[in-house]
This record gives structure tokens, sequence and C-alpha cells, in this order.
């Protein structure tokens, strides 16, 4: 059927619509207003009784409309229709096709349409043209058609990969078009790797485009494809975390010597403090002995700060008419505030390292993301990192230097500009837009722009980004990837109603700078850094002017104002938006220091597709006071020494020297002898007492001890402070039930097991000490201090701080004050809320897992679980699932970051198949017994210290333990599974690789950073013939091992990739060339399986392809007397002469030509240098060889050749 017009009124001149009704074609021809009145009359005259018809007459109705309808309207009664054809239309808008819920076959191909809408009832539609039209987005609107078999949607505006990904939702799809030869192809059909990506994400795709892509062939090759770059790219991630981990390292180091001075005050300050408070105690004990009740009760319903200091603090109250105690008492409260002062520097110190530590983060992040960006769109977007040898690199950076004005930023302290990394945008998708736009352009009739002045109208211009008004997340990244936003949105916002540029960086930056300095006063951050703006990024954009003229002053740019106009730009000497502004933008008023600011414009571009990110920099301020960072350029990934600025060392010097002062007041105490034991009478004399039975308080502050070994005798004792000591542990204080407070601090505790009978402790200080494991501590605390008031634990190395705060306030619910501040209510209820949903009940396994049955296909590096969570909605559903049978619909389980402890009520997922349990605090592999159906397991960053039980998960065949506490996998059982490929235990503390050897299958192999020392161990990989991945960056071998590289891609020829590198084909050579046919000690380690070279006696070694030995010195071997070296490949004895106590030598069937190897003389050494190198390895003719030694060798070999 076709559509006729008047060419001449271009009206609609008439309109075919054909019905189909039990074979009989029956056409009518009438205005197109009327075509559904003129469809119920030519409907009544086929003889049916009414309108509508009935379900049986409509059955194999076809309704088929060849002509300009502009809507979809009166199909509400068609409610049984299967096939409509509504093609060459002016359709704009899918609508009012609800009701037609058996549709079967829909064709709107060749209208208006931009948004598919409106078909989620149509759930038996099994084909379904959308050609032709103006789609760009495919999102969910397809999800509820399940039935869909066929699908053109050829002649559209799809132009991301991410679009297609959302038809492998549709099960059933069987035939796709997106460059169907009719119609023009999407821009997506256009881009590298498009077919392999379809293939990929729809494997029972039978048919794309005209291509036939059922074969196995095409669906191996797609699958090998993603296979490999998922390795490639999952090994580059891991290379950058490595390099963010080691700049990390040498952050810390540096905050480590600044906070050494605080800690050192603190320290001795401390120390003082505890002294002056024991002396206090023993004279104030003395005189009042009978006050002993009323100083313990004095413990409770105390703030902190009192309890921290209970001594002086009572005694400040008793110690009135004795001048003496006054001055202690004096001498007390200044160390206390000297202490505050050292307290706030060391907080002082590490706020601002978070603060600098945010910028570091961040780079690392973004620069993970551009690789995920690159992995997802297999290639299309690249972001190339420059390097100053880069043409493109220089020109860039002398851009944006010469669009950087130093008297715009003078008022803020800025003094330059400093570029850390330009990155090279690669973005395909949208420069096809971008050449298409412009090719538009220059071919559209009467255009004024000519391919000759084409260049002309081109500029790289600076994206003004405006936090203040940017309602995405990340909206650099977006743009990066998805280009910039319409106009309208622009608009939207509250902003001009194009894309903000300019081309200048105090005009880019203006909004920025504002906002941060307005958010740094608010939250008070400016105290740690007066430069709150320091570090920005930038995009600039390549740009199509176009026909540009000058905006109407202090009006807001609207595209209606300018209809002739591409864009339209503004002087920033009529920028009179700023003339009432404060902080940096009353600074951007006209100036007249320099010329510059004539040439600042802003920019508005009304069409996004004419502007193209082509360069991202990240750039830091310079500024008067840089000797304040911690860190600076990342250009190098270096961290530079931090100098401190001659302020503060006049502080701390200023601060020293008041510290001495205050010191050496009156009195000066000194400590007692220190107590050597815990002996009877040593307790005795310490406390004062006449018998043990009556000490209630003891001081054995600053005494060194190790243990308290007979502690326990104290049956009555309700003080106890034990601070300054060098414990480790605290079980020898079990059992002191009626022990009320207790300050533990600056010790070197590093557990609390056998901390128990604490049912009275109110008071507990384990500041200073080396404890790390949060919740076990913490439940022991549970467990034996239940009636904890006050608790310290600042300053302990603790994994995972920030879970500090909330485990002990939900576990410990009697407590008020925690590290010095008191328990809001707020935190209370937040902390009991946290601890409810740190266990695996019902509820959360409802929540946090799926029930697909098949392996999501996406272009990713999460594990399945995470993917599965992220993308599926396909829940269990207990009131369908009858009784408890739901648990076994369960394949998927992602309970990251949930704060467990322990892996239970898991029995039930028989049907498990891929489960993450990341960033938890799990210390035992336990509870999967019954999961043993599991393929994917992940335990990263955890606390997990063995893997008991794993054997049994049999059919796994991803498994991650990465940041974990392993230090053997000795009878684990992982030889146990056979079907493993990818197995990464990085961050561990591993130092032995033996039980891997049996693991055939790996393919991926992750050991980065583990306490692996001997080259031997890599031998244990030899049997890995599937090895293409190996990660043993951070080791101790790496370092240890000469040629390490070289000697791992030797020993393992399958490797592709190692430590974060591909393995080129030059190394392999070149490590052939050094350890191929030597004879050396890793080569008999490898042979005998044993490195006791002391105790080797004979040494067989025929028909081993060796050319040369190298046995190292003689002491090695030292016992050796007989070797067999028949059929093998030397040409020299040169490594056996140095072999004093051999006495039987086989070398028949070599090449031997010479006792020494032949080398070509060199001029310029002497005769004796040139035999020493010929001969180094061995160490023979060495220069410091004796005579006499020379002359032993010389027989000893001579009578070795004649044997």
């Amino acid at each position: 059927m076709s559509s006729r017009r008047n060419a001449e009124s271009g009206k609609v001149v008439n309109l075919h619509v054909t019905y189909q009704m039990n074979s009989e074609m029956i056409q009518i021809q009438d205005e197109t207003e009327e075509i559904f009145k003129e469809l119920v009359h030519t409907y009544r005259q086929t003889g049916a009784h009414c309108w509508p018809p009935t379900s049986s007459e409509t059955e194999n109705i076809s309704i088929i409309s060849q002509l300009c309808l502009q809507d979809i309207n009166r199909l509400n009664y068609c409610a049984n229709l299967r096939r409509l054809y509504l093609y060459y239309n002016r359709i704009t808008k899918i609508k009012n096709l609800e009701n037609l819920k058996k549709l079967e076959i829909l064709w709107l191909n060749n209208n208006k349409i931009k948004v598919i809408e409106g078909l989620n009832t149509l759930t038996h539609l099994k084909e379904l043209n959308l050609a032709g039209n103006l789609i760009d987005v495919i999102s969910n609107s397809l999800d509820f058609n399940v039935q869909l078999e066929w699908l053109n949607l050829s002649g559209n505006k799809i132009c991301s990969f991410k679009e297609l990904t959302n038809l492998a939702r549709l099960s059933e799809l069987q035939i796709l078009s997106l460059k169907d030869p009719q119609y023009a192809p999407n821009p997506v059909t256009l881009l590298s790797n498009y077919m392999t990506h379809v293939v990929y994400h729809m494997p029972k795709l039978l048919r794309l485009d005209t291509y036939d892509v059922s074969n196995k062939q095409a669906k191996d090759f797609a699958e090998s494809t993603v296979m490999k770059k998922t390795m490639y790219y999952r090994m580059r991630i891991k290379d950058i975390r490595r390099q963010q981990a080691e700049i990390v390292a040498k952050l810390q180091k540096q905050i480590s010597s600044l906070q050494d001075v605080p800690k050192e005050r603190i320290n001795t300050i401390g120390f003082c403090i505890k002294t002056l408070e024991s002396e206090l105690t023993k004279l104030y004990l003395s005189k009042r002995p009978n006050s002993v009740k009323m100083f313990l009760n004095g413990l409770r319903n105390k703030d902190r700060n009192e309890e921290m200091h209970s001594n002086s603090n009572s005694l400040k109250d008793n110690t009135e008419g004795s001048s003496e105690e006054q001055k202690m008492c004096q001498k007390l409260d200044a160390l206390k505030e000297r202490l505050t002062f050292w307290n706030n520097r060391l907080d002082e110190t590490e706020v601002r390292y978070q603060t600098e530590l945010k910028p570091i983060v961040d780079f690392f992040n973004l620069s993970i993301l551009f690789l995920l960006i690159e992995l997802e769109t297999v290639g299309n977007i690249r972001f190339e990192e420059g390097t100053p040898s880069d043409v493109w690199f220089t020109s860039c950076y002398d851009v944006i230097l010469s669009r950087f004005c130093a008297w715009d930023f003078k008022k803020l302290g800025v003094t330059g500009l400093k570029i850390n990394r330009i990155v090279r945008v690669h973005n395909r998708v949208l420069r096809l837009k971008y050449e298409d736009k412009i090719q538009s352009i220059l071919n559209k009739e009467g255009s004024p722009f000519k391919s000759e002045n084409y260049s002309k109208m081109l500029e790289y211009l600076f994206y003004i980004y405006d936090p203040k008004l940017s309602t995405e997340k990340n909206e650099i990244l977006q743009i990066l990837e998805g280009g910039f936003k319409k106009a309208d949105v622009y608009r939207l916002q509250g902003r001009d109603e194009a894309v903000p540029l300019c081309n200048s960086m105090s005009l880019c930056e203006q909004p920025r700078i504002d906002y941060l300095q307005q958010q740094a006063k608010v939250q008070n951050t400016n105290v740690f850094d007066a430069i709150p703006f320091r570090y920005g990024q930038l995009i600039i954009a390549k740009v199509f002017l176009g026909h540009s003229v000058q905006a109407i002053d202090s009006e807001p740019v609207e595209q209606l104002k300018y209809p002739n106009a591409n864009s339209v730009y503004r002087p920033r000497k009529v920028n009179t938006r700023c003339a009432n502004d404060t902080g940096f933008s009353s600074s951007l008023k006209f100036h007249g220091s320099c010329d510059c600011s004539l040439r600042q414009y802003e920019w508005f571009v009304f069409d996004h597709e004419l502007v193209v990110p082509e360069y991202f920099i990240d750039f830091e301020y310079i500024t008067q006071n840089d000797g304040q960072s911690f860190y600076s350029a990342f250009s190098e990934n270096k961290i530079h020494p931090r100098k401190q600025s001659k302020a503060e060392i006049l502080i701390i010097q200023r601060a020293m020297a008041f510290d001495e002062e205050v010191l050496k007041m009156d009195p000066i105490v000194t400590q007692s002898h220190k107590i050597p034991n815990l002996e009877e009478m040593t307790l005795l004399s310490a406390s004062g007492a006449s018998i043990l039975s009556q000490i209630t308080i003891l001081n054995l502050h600053g005494n060194g001890l190790r243990k308290l070994k007979g502690i326990s005798r104290l049956s009555n004792l309700q003080k106890l402070v034990i601070s300054f000591n060098e414990l480790t542990q605290l079980n020898d204080l079990s059992n002191l039930s009626h022990l009320r407070f207790l300050d533990a601090s600056h010790n070197q505790l590093i557990t609390l097991d056998g901390f128990t009978g604490m049912e009275n402790l109110n008071y507990l200080d384990l500041s200073w000490n080396q404890l790390t494991y949060i919740k076990k501590e913490i439940g022991v605390l549970h467990k034996h201090a239940f009636e904890l008031l006050t608790l310290d634990l600042c300053h302990n190395p603790w994994k995972k701080p920030d879970l500090l705060r909330p485990l002990v306030i939900g576990q410990l619910k009697t407590l008020t004050y925690l590290n010095g501040s008191i328990v809001m209510e707020e935190e209370t209820l937040a902390a009991l809320q946290m601890i409810a949903e740190s266990k695996i009940t019902q509820v959360s396994l409802l929540a946090h897992s799926r029930t697909d049955e098949e392996r999501p296909r996406c272009l990713s590096l999460l594990n399945c679980a995470q993917n599965l969570t992220q993308l599926s909605k396909k829940k269990p559903n207990p009131s369908v699932d009858q009784s408890t049978n739901w648990f076994s619909t369960i394949t998927t389980l992602n309970l990251d970051g949930q704060n467990l402890s322990r892996l239970t009520n898991l029995d039930r997922l028989e049907n498990l198949r891929w489960a993450s349990f990341n960033n938890n605090i799990i210390h035992r592999f336990e509870g999967l017994d019954h999961c043993l159906q599991l393929e994917e397991l992940s335990l990263e960053d955890n606390f997990i210290s063995e893997l008991e039980g794993i054997s049994k998960l049999v059919k796994l065949t991803r498994l991650n333990l990465g940041n974990n506490q392993l230090k053997s996998l000795e009878g684990c059982g992982l030889d146990k599974l056979t079907h493993l490929h990818y197995l990464s235990l990085e961050n561990n503390n591993i130092c032995s690789l033996r039980c891997l050897q049996k693991i055939y299958t790996l393919i991926e192999l992750y050991l980065g950073n583990n306490l692996i020392v001997n080259n031997c161990e890599i031998y244990h990989l030899k049997g890995m013939e599937n090895l293409v991945i190996l990660d043993l960056y951070g080791n101790p071998l790496v370092c240890k091992q000469e040629h390490y590289r070289l000697f791992v891609i030797y020993h393992l020829p399958s490797l592709r990739a190692f430590d974060g590198n591909v393995v080129e084909p030059a190394e392999s050579e070149n490590a052939k060339d050094v350890f191929g046919g030597r004879l050396t000690a890793d080569m008999v380690t490898e042979r005998l399986g044993h490195s006791n070279f002391s105790e080797i006696l004979k040494l067989e070694m025929p028909e081993s392809a060796i050319r040369s030995v190298d046995l190292g010195p003689s002491e090695k071997f030292g016992r050796l007397q007989r070797i067999n070296l028949e059929r093998n490949n030397l040409t020299s004895f040169s490594g056996l002469v140095y072999l004093p106590r051999v006495k039987v030598l086989y070398l028949n069937h070599n090449h031997i030509e010479t006792i020494l190897p032949r080398q070509k003389p060199q001029l310029h050494l002497t005769n004796r240098q040139i035999l020493q190198q010929k001969v180094s390895s061995s160490g023979y003719g060495q220069s410091g060889l004796s005579r006499s030694n020379r002359y032993v060798i010389t027989i000893t070999f001579i009578s070795l050749y004649i044997k």
C-alpha cells in the first residue's frame, strides 16, 4: 500500500486501509479523520452484527495502515487483534495499545517515534518492527515483551553498546536487525567489535542483520574475545590498585614521621602524669586510710576526663593546706594542658592526612573508571594518558598555561598551575555524531559554511563545571563517556540554555572555587586547608562555533533570542553577573593588570553534538604555602618528602620548650625502683597494706612488667593501674570480680583472650596498644565486661577502624563514654540497627538473593553475584514457593559490606551457585558445607586465617580470598578443586605454594603482596599448563631473585601476562638465553625436590640439554663427589672447575671443545682480567685467591679430566 501527497499543497489526498477477515480483502478509502468511523461501517457491511466484533470474529483480523496518521486511536475495542501494521505514517508516540494484549505482530516502522513506550501490556508480542524512526534509547522498555522473537530497529539513532545490552534480557529473541540494507545503519553498528558484542550478549540469536550467527564458531569467537579482554582489564586494574597502595604507603610513612614528635611528647607527658598521680595516690591514702571506699565510689558517674585522672581529681579536694600537695596538683593541671595540646596536634595531622588522601584515591579511582568504560565499550572509548614526548600532550599543555592568568588568582594566594595528568579521549561514538552533524551543516543548501573555511570555525574551549547546579554525581565522567547534555537540560538546571564553555581558567573555575569556599566555610575545614579548591579537573572540548554573535548584556542565553546563530559569546569585561559577588567572583572583575582579560570569553553552543570532549586534565594550584602539602604531582607517581614550613618548625620548638618548663616544675617526681615481680612482699610494699586482702587500689605504672602472674590473689582489688608496661595480654587478670577500674594504656596488648570475670568493671582504658581485630576483642568485652560505662580504645592499629565506634556501642549497651566522647542516643539506635543487620536472616536473604539460572552476560569485572544483584529482578518469592522451598530456588547471594562476622543460616541454600561476602569481618571459613553447587565464591577483605572445609566445594571455578590473614594453604584441600580456573590470594601472609601444584586448571593466579621468598616455589606452578596470568608482585622473591622476571617467564612458558605487564616474545627469547640449558642450583632443586645442597654426594643429570654449568660457590656443594652430565650440550668445563671434592665426572657425548669457554678478547682489559671474566660464575681465577689456591684448583681439575 502507498500514500500519495499533492505536490503543491502538501496535504494528504487519500488513505488506503486494508482489512482481512476470513481471507476476504476489503478496501476502504476515506479522509484521515474518518478512518475509524469508516472502519466500523465497513465492518458492519461484512455481515457483523455489532461493533466491536466478537473475539471469534476478530481473531484473524489484520489492520494495515499506510498513510500519514499522527496518532494511534480507537483501537480499544480490538482486544483480540493479533496483527497491526501502522508503517509509513507520522506517528510520534506509541500509545493506546494497552488493551491489545493478544497482539503478536506490530509494525510501526517509518514513523517519527522517538521513544519506545506503551508496550508493557503486549506480553504475547513476537514480532516488532520499529525501523526508520528516531529512537536513540532502548533502556528497559521491552522488558515485558518476554516472547519477542523478531525485532527490527534499523534506521534509528542508537549509538551505545549499553543500549544493546538491554536486549539481552529478551530470552526468546532470535532475529535482530540494526543494519537492515533498506535503512540507514544505526551509529552503533559502525563501532568496532559490534557483532562480537551482540553475539556475546545474546547467545540464542540466530540471525543478526543479514548474517547467520547461529554457528558455534561465531559464538566461541565472541566468548574468547570477551574472556581475553576481561582478563586484560582485570590485570590492569590490579596494577593500578597496586600503584595506589604504594603511594598511600609512602604517604603513611610521611604522616608517621610527622606524628613522631607528638607521639613522643604524649608518651613523655603521659608517663609523667601517671607517675605524679601514683605519688599523689600514695600520699593521699597514707594520710587518709579510711577514705578508700569514698575514693573508689568516686569512680562512678563522672565524665571521661575525670575518670582518667580520678586520683588527682579526688585529691584536689583533700590536699588543701599542704603546699607540697598543691604544687603537685598545679603541675598535674599544667601537664594535662600540654597533653591536650599534643593530642590536638596529633588529631589535626590525621585530619590533614585524610584530607590530602582523598585526591590520591580519587585520582586512581578515576583511572579505574576509565578502564571499565573501555571494557564496556569494547575499546570504542579509550583514554590515552599522555607523556611529554607526545606532540599532542605538549600542545594541550601550552594551551592550558596560556589561558591561565596569575593576576586572576592573586587574591587567593595562588601563584601558578601544575598539571598532573593529561588524558586524551578517543570517543568513537561522539566522533561519529560530530562528523555527521558537521557534514549535514556543510551539505545544507544555502549554508554559509564551506569545507575550505570549516577549520576557521573550530576552537578548543574549557567546559564550565558548576557543582552547585549539577544534578549528576560524576558529571565530568558522564560527559567523557556520553557527551554534553542538550541545551534544555542546562536550562532546567538554572543555567543558560546552551553548553557553557570558555577560553579562560579563571572563568572556568569560578563556580567551582566559589562553591568549595562556601562549603569549607560552612564545614569549618579551612582550618586544615586554606585552599580547599587546590585539586581540580578540566575538560577541553573541540567545538564548532559556526555562526556566532555576542550575547545580550545581563540577559540569560536562550536559543529563541538567537535564531540564526550556532553559538553566542560574552566577553569578560561585560560580565555583570559578578558585580555584587564576593570571594573569587569579585576578583574576576575587569582589571588592568594585564591585557589577557580582554581576550577572555564565555561561549554558549546550542547544539550539544557540535561539542566533543577531547582532553581531560588533572591539575593543582601552586600556592605560597606549598610546604603544607604532604605530596605533590602524580605525573610520575611519586611522593615527595614533606618539608615543614618555618612557622611550623618554630611552633614545635616553642611547644617543646614549654613542655620542658612544665616538666621541670616543682616538685620533680622521679619514679621509684621498678617492681621485678608480683610476689607477696612486693605487692604489700607497693600498696602499703599489711595483708593481700586489704589491697583495693594498686598502681603498677611504668615497671616494665611483661606478665601479671600472682595478681589474681588480690581478691578485693577494685582499682588497678598497669599503664606503661610491656604486657601483651591480660589473662592474668581473670576472675578479679571486684575490679571496677582498669588502666592498661601504653602497653603492647595484641589480644584480650583470657580477659574473663570482669562483671563489675566500669572503667577500662586500652589506648596506645596493638589491638587489631575489632569484632574479636569487642566480643570478649561483651561477654565478660558487660557493665562498662567508660571505654578508651584510641590509638590501636584497628583493621577497618570506621566500624569501631558503631560496633562497640552496639555490643556494650551500658556504655556512656567511648574514646573520650559521650555516647549519643542517635548513635545507639544506629549501632543497634547495624548489629541487627549484620546477621544472616530470612529478611536479608530475601533482599540480597536472586534465582537466576544463567550467568549474566555483561562486560564487567564484578563477580557474578554482584552483577546479578544489580541487573536481575528475579528474587525468591515465599508466597509462591510454599513452606521453606523458596530457599532451594536461590542461586545467587550477595552480602558484601554487611558487617557479617559469621556465615550462618546457609544450610538450606543447596542450589546456591554464586556467592559474594566481600568487605565483612568474617574470621572463619564456615557455613558453606551444604552449598555444594557453588561455582563462584568471593570472600575478599575479611579476616580469614584458615580454609578448613573448602575441599567440599568441588564445583568452584572462581575463588577470591584476597585481603585476608591466610598464612598457610597446607592441608586445606585446594588441590581438590579440579575445576578452578581463577584464584586470588593477594595481600595475605602466604609463604609456600606447594598445595597449588595439582590445580592444573588454573588460568589466572594472583599472589601479590604475600611472603613468598624462595624461587623454588615457582617450580610448584610448572604443571599449570593453562596458566595465562600470574601476579607475584610485592613478594620478597621479587627483590631476592636475580633476573626474577626472566626466571619466572622461563619456567612458566604459558604465561601471557606477568605482574601486570604483557609478556613480550622478546622476553621469552631472552629468558631462554639466560636460563635455558644452565645447570644451576635452582635446576638441581627442581630435579631433586629439595635444596639441601650440602648433603648431595652425587648428581645425575644426563640428557638434560645442559649447555653450561653454574653451581655457585664451592661451599654450596661441598660434599659433591660424582657428576653425570652425559649426552648434554656442554662446550667447555667452565662451571665445573670450582667443585674441589668431585672425584668422578662423566662427560661422554657432549660438544666440549675447550677447557674454558671461548670469548673474544677485550683490548682494554688485561689478560688476567679477561681470564677472570671467562669463569666468573664459578669463582675460577678470582683476584682474591692466593697463588697456592689457584694451583690447587688447577691440579684438581686436571686430575678429574684424566679420570
